[in-house]
């Protein structure tokens, strides 16, 4: 349920920029809102599932995941679609680290790569369903639907939760309330600080208070931060001492930068697709079914094999394929580039991400004792929801600053062909999700293009991380 909301979002998105009339900002801090309320808490819900059980603290987030899917579908307005998707990243980030905790609790590692395979698989069968099940909605139903198909979703999970999922036991823990704070507002600063920056020109917009304030700020705490999770004597939030472990802090970095890449990838594609090539959300979405294939199909296969090889030989080849295949999407991108072109990146990018979600999640949790899961866990998916919130952030503005800059070279040279040559209507606002005039497609397909290379880049860089995996010892 949460993989196929945030897919599902970026499928919607022009839709929902058209129902609501907001503009590309408005639409990115949909998705932004969320993720950045799924980020925050999660290093204090890893601790509660250790204290009060991961089976309570996973079916108090799906009621409230599942309720406030109701309120995003009846929201009438783009300030109350963003309040209801903070509502529902908080129960998304009760019900995220409980799942690798009961993956690194109830397996050894022997039989931890397999079910981090099939955890894999559902996050490759999720990119599928979202993306296709959004455009169908979108193009039937409407843009609410997105929201409203959680609802029976959530019901049936909840059914079966109290059916089958077992009580584990609990550790007692105490809580860094002050860590709590300053972790959230740093956080809220620097992607407030880094999203807001270009559509105000990086000028004051907080009475004196711009961009830059909140960016440096924002960095501020997160040392204070780090300061006091060292000096707290009691029990911190991070528990410093985990990141003495290499493969730990090596994962940790990896799926940071996986969250950012796969976060960051998907609106620019699916405004190329829809708003330049004026296929429909459904078409769309079926242009990037072939990733979410290829990886639902290879993630089981690989958790299976991915325990008895190292982990890292799958993850550099994984990551370097994941990057380069973005990398090629981009550059591919012009007005009138042949959609069987565009099919072959996607089945690259899902052999690539197959291989990286269990090599890096075993990784991470390879060495993690039972006190330590919930812990470990909401680390590691605090730093994945980390790099996605960046990368929504820094996609916003890769996106807005592109589309602005090849838009005026386009309109300059008509106008250089004289005033004949220029268009008599008026131009669509950039990244409103309307047509985009036929005069500007190239220069959108060119601005969309070198966003994706912010995702690729970053994804390739990953592949560095994982080749100092260390080699060795395994966990039990």
């Amino acid at each position: 349920m949460i993989l196929v909301d945030s897919t599902i979002v970026s499928t919607a998105m022009p839709a929902i920029m058209n129902g609501l009339d907001t503009d590309i900002n408005g639409v990115i801090w949909v998705n932004s809102a969320y993720l950045l309320a799924f980020a925050v808490p999660l290093l204090i819900t890893g601790r509660l599932g250790d204290r009060f059980g991961p089976r309570t603290i996973y079916l108090i987030g799906l009621v409230i995941f599942t309720l406030s899917s109701l309120w995003c579908g009846l929201s009438g307005d783009i300030t109350t679609l963003i309040v209801a998707r903070v509502v529902q990243g908080l129960g998304a980030s009760m019900m995220s680290p409980q799942t690798m905790t009961f993956i690194t609790r109830m397996f050894p590692y022997a039989r931890r790569g397999a079910a981090m395979g099939v955890w894999g698989a559902v996050a490759g069968i999720a990119t599928l369903v979202g993306p296709i099940a959004g455009g169908v909605f979108v193009d039937t139903l409407g843009w609410e639907w997105i929201f409203f198909v959680n609802v029976p979703v959530g019901v049936l999970a909840i059914w079966r939760v109290l059916l089958k999922v077992p009580e584990l036991p609990r550790h007692a823990h105490s809580f860094d309330w002050l860590g709590v704070g300053l972790s959230a507002v740093a956080m809220f600063a620097l992607v407030f600080g880094i999203q807001e920056g270009n559509t105000h020109d990086w000028g004051p917009f907080l009475g004196p208070v711009g961009s830059w304030h909140l960016i440096i700020g924002g960095l501020v705490l997160l040392g204070l931060f780090i300061w006091w999770q060292a000096a707290n004597r009691a029990e911190p939030l991070v528990p410093l001492g985990l990141f003495r472990d290499r493969n730990f802090s090596l994962a940790n970095i990896a799926i940071a930068f996986m969250g950012l890449s796969i976060t960051a990838m998907s609106f620019p594609m699916i405004l190329y697709l829809q708003s330049v090539r004026g296929l429909t959300p459904t078409l769309s979405a079926l242009m990037l079914a072939p990733m979410a294939l290829v990886a639902g199909g290879l993630a089981p296969v690989i958790g299976k094999n991915v325990g008895r090889v190292e982990a890292k030989y799958f993850a550099i080849p994984g990551f370097f394929l994941f990057g380069a295949s973005i990398t090629a999407y981009g550059l591919i991108l012009r007005a009138d580039t042949p959609f069987w072109v565009l099919l072959l990146p996607p089945v690259v990018m899902g052999l690539g991400s197959a291989m990286i979600w269990p090599a890096v999640s075993l990784t991470a949790t390879r060495d993690l004792g039972q006190a330590e899961a919930g812990a470990g866990s909401g680390i590691y998916n605090t730093t994945r929801q980390v790099g996605a919130v960046l990368g929504s952030a820094l996609i916003a503005l890769m996106m807005e600053s592109r589309i602005a800059v090849e838009s005026e070279k386009a309109v300059a040279a008509l106008e250089a062909q004289g005033p004949a040559a220029v268009a008599t209507g008026p131009l669509a606002e950039p990244g409103t999700g309307a047509a985009v005039p036929e005069f500007l497609h190239q220069a959108f397909s060119l601005a969309l293009g070198q966003s994706l290379l912010l995702p690729g880049i970053v994804a390739m860089a990953a592949a560095l991380v994982a080749a100092m995996f260390r080699r060795g010892a395994r966990g039990n």
